[in-house]
């Protein structure tokens, strides 16, 4: 991922020039047509943004903190989890055999029956999100390179990564591939790249989540928008990417535990007990349908 991303910005490095004509064209087109409709000369329009640039440059030390804080959480969660999938694959024995041990020796059968449980499903939750993240990457990519938007594999990819947090990520993708599009292309390129981010993100809610990912460990809306919220202020972006893999573990713990089952259901989709399943019918031989 790192040689990746690394050959790919160093390629867009050396279109920075040519973004940097595109803009000013553009900025100039968007300065006669404000003079035109608007009666606004030129000259003042200029005044307007170098007062903005002012306030915008009195405030640096602020924009400086905040870009050093986000170029520091984003090296911290990598250490972090380096660390962390080390620390867990080496001692995932004695947490297990603690938390068996820790309960009563009655609950001992049941806990290490909702231990397991919940490493298989969090296993399945996780490779059915790494395929969600392939599939939407994949996606995306086709419609970029259709469409004939420059670094379509590198915005695809960072799409399908960004999705992993709900509703924020395809919007941001979305903002980042429009800004890429209006930079190199034209200004109605980013309304068809807009329709098309939205059709891959209703592939993706309607057929690739329930079918990949599955409903069990689904989060609703709500749950997941809050999560969203409390994981960014509690761990900043690494937060936001973690956020709903602890949710769906806690789901999961809750709906195998006397008595806390609501709780399970409150952060789950609403229950449909006659609602079929979906199934679509690939060819002879191959049918897709939703799982549990």
């Amino acid at each position: 991922m790192i040689y990746f991303f690394g050959s790919q910005l160093s390629t867009f490095s050396k279109d920075i020039p040519h973004l940097r004509d595109q803009f000013i064209s553009v900025f100039d087109n968007l300065q006669h047509w404000v003079s035109r409709t608007f009666n606004i000369k030129i000259n003042d329009q200029l005044d307007y943004i170098d007062q903005g640039l002012n306030k915008l440059l009195s405030s640096s030390g602020l924009i400086l903190g905040f870009t050093l804080g986000v170029f520091s959480t984003g090296f911290a969660f990598i250490l972090f989890f380096i660390l962390f999938f080390i620390f867990i694959l080496n001692y995932r024995r004695t947490l297990n055999n603690f938390i068996v041990a820790v309960f009563n020796e009655k609950h001992k059968t049941s806990v290490q029956e909702v231990v397991t449980q919940v490493r298989i499903m969090t296993k399945k939750y996780i490779i059915g999100l790494c395929l969600q993240v392939f599939i939407v990457s994949i996606l995306t990519s086709i419609v970029l390179t259709v469409l004939g938007v420059k670094y379509a594999i590198l915005l695809a990819v960072l799409t399908g990564l960004l999705n992993v947090i709900p509703y924020l990520g395809i919007c941001l993708s979305l903002v980042i591939s429009c800004f890429i599009a209006f930079a190199t292309g034209t200004p109605s390129t980013c309304i068809y790249v807009t329709i098309g981010y939205i059709a891959v993100h209703i592939i993706d809610g309607n057929i690739v989540l329930p079918f990949v990912v599955g409903s069990k460990v689904k989060i609703n809306a709500l749950f997941s928008f809050l999560g969203i919220i409390i994981g960014e202020h509690l761990w900043g972006i690494a937060g936001m990417f973690l956020c709903i893999p602890a949710i769906a573990i806690i789901k999961i713990i809750f709906e195998r535990v006397d008595g806390l089952q609501p709780w399970g259901n409150l952060l789950g989709e609403e229950h449909k007990p006659h609602k079929k399943k979906k199934k679509y019918k690939i060819s002879k031989n191959i049918t897709l349908e939703e799982k549990d």
